[in-house]
Formats: structure tokens, sequence, C-alpha cells
């Protein structure tokens, strides 16, 4: 479970900034390390000019051509006047740059603060821009990009967990037949959707990758792109109760419907999501665990507790599959 070379061994302040400059910017010496895990992000400070941001691709996690597709996204998106942080282009139109082994991108720093879930005109400022997205991700499809699987997402991650040794040996089995039950049910989920569309999406759409400026909210992290249905970029939105879920759900689509239709039968598959990104968090957390970064961050992914709440978490989302499907009022 352990590499003798960690990931970002070499990833040094001083590559960080020839890094930058080897594109053309002059570097003030400014550097500040983001709060990011799966990859390595810093803001640059730039000689008379605003800070930049640049993010080193974890190696071999995304061939260049995925992390590629990736950027024409963002692209696009912004192109048709959805504000999102694009990959900034060279003088050779280039957006994927290399330096001493690790690839790179560079991005204007954005600030702002955090969105606000709870206020409604947010939400629907949301829903317009969600909306606006998926009309763009419809325009094409992925060639590269991973799609919503429950074989990559939930089977092969608690086969990798279990197979690895996270789990304790005294809870093997009680992990093992919970996550035998919620593949069973995650797999009747997405087979009941009739006529289930998948799409291009954000992916990973929740409050940490929504900067809110006075020009309303700025989408970004496209690193998790992906294919599949439109529910998974609105139902990380979502929070609290089922009252307020459906309260929040309606002012959502307030803002969603004015730009595109919405399947409401979607909705069913809320919960199989949550779950499918739960065991893919765990087994996410185990084929890291070789980057002294994960260790320092999740001391408690190892220990029996974790393992405990882990199953306790399934159980439930196994009765919550059984709940009510939200209302769309």
């Amino acid at each position: 479970m352990s590499e003798i070379t960690p990931p970002y061994a070499g990833l040094e302040p001083d590559v960080v900034l020839t890094a930058v400059e080897s594109q053309g910017y002059l570097c003030n010496g400014r550097l500040l390390a983001l709060n990011s895990y799966e990859n390595r992000v810093y803001q640059v400070g730039i000689e008379d000019a605003p800070n930049l941001v640049v993010k080193f691709y974890r190696p071999e996690r995304w061939d260049d051509q995925t992390i590629l597709e990736e950027h024409a996204f963002s692209h696009e998106l912004l192109e048709n006047e959805i504000p999102v942080a694009a990959p900034l282009r060279n003088e050779d139109g280039e957006t994927l740059h290399r330096h001493q082994g690790y690839r790179f991108a560079i991005f204007d720093s954005v600030g702002g603060r955090n969105v606000e879930l709870d206020n409604d005109e947010h939400l629907r400022w949301l829903g317009r821009y969600m909306a606006r997205i998926h009309m763009v991700g419809r325009a094409q499809r992925f060639r590269h990009r991973p799609r919503i699987e429950v074989g990559r997402m939930a089977v092969q991650s608690y086969q990798y967990v279990l197979e690895n040794g996270f789990v304790p040996k005294e809870l093997e089995l009680a992990y093992r037949s919970i996550a035998e039950d919620v593949v069973a049910r995650l797999q009747n989920a997405f087979e009941s959707v009739y006529d289930l569309s998948y799409q291009r999406l954000h992916g990973d759409c929740h409050a940490g990758n929504i900067m809110w400026t006075a020009n309303g909210p700025v989408f970004v992290d496209l690193d998790d792109c992906l294919s599949g249905p439109v529910i998974q970029d609105l139902w990380m939105l979502l929070s609290g109760d089922k009252n307020e879920m459906e309260q929040q759900l309606f002012v959502l689509m307030e803002g969603y419907q004015q730009f595109s239709d919405f399947d409401p039968f979607e909705l069913s598959l809320i919960e199989p999501l949550r779950a499918l990104r739960m065991m893919h968090y765990s087994a996410w957390l185990a084929r890291r665990w070789h980057d002294p970064a994960f260790l320092q961050a999740f001391p408690w992914f190892e220990s029996p507790r974790y393992w405990e709440e882990q199953i306790l978490s399934l159980r439930e989302q196994l009765a919550a599959f059984d709940e009510p499907v939200l209302a769309m009022r």
C-alpha cells in the first residue's frame, strides 16, 4: 500500500515558479499552496500583473487526451458566456504544458466568497447557469472522459479496498455484504429510469467548486467532468431534510427551467448517486494512500471506526433508496 517515491516528491517551490516562467510569465516569488489533494494547485504572484493559479496534474491519473478534453469543454463553456475557470492558452494556443516531468495548466486567479446554498437568489442563479452548462454539454459528446458507471464507481471501489487490506479483518464480511447489497440496488436504480440520457457534465458541482463574485457564480475545477445524467450536477446543491431539499429543488428549478427542460424521473437517482459517491470516495482515499498529503489529511482512514461508520452509512443509504422521491412541487 505504499510507493517508494511519492507522486509530487520533486515538486519544490522553485520547480513551480520555473514552470510558470517557462510560459512567459515573470514571477515575483510569492507562492501560496491552495487546498487540493488530487492535484497540486498554487497561487503564484506575477510581476506587475494579477496573480495566476497553476495546477499540476497528478501523474498517471489522466492521459493527455482526457485532460485536453476537459480544457476544450471549459473553453466551450466560456465561449458561450458561462463563467468557468478555463486554462489560459499560450502563444501557440496550448493549454497543457510540461516541466521537469510534470504536466500543468495555468488559470486566472478567481476571487470571491463561498456560495450560499440557503440563499434563494443564489440557487436561482445557479439553476440558470447549470441549465446553460447542460445545454452546451448536449451539443457534443466526450470521447475520452469517464462515464458514471456502477461497475467503475461502486464495484471496483469496494473490491479495491477489500483486496488491498484497507478494511479491518473483523469488518470485511460486513462491509462486503452491505457493498454487494448496495451494488445490486444501484444497478436496479439506473436500469429503472426509462431512456436515461447521458451527456457532458461538470461532474463535481459541490459548493466548494463554485466561487461567488460581484457578478454571480464562477464554476471552477472541471477536473472530474464526465458523462452522466444531469441530476449529477444538481443533487450536491441540495442538503438538509426532505422538506428542506424539496424547497431548495423548487427554487433551483425556477432558474433551471428558464433555459432547459428537466426529466423528473432523474430525481430517483439522487440517493443512488450519493451511494456511488460514498463508495468511490473510500476507494479514492485508498488509491492515494501512498501520497504523504493523504496520510496527514485523513489519518482516520485506516481506523476501524471509519469502516464501522461506512458500513452504517451504506445501510442508511439502502433505507434511503426506499424513501419517497423528492417532489418537484
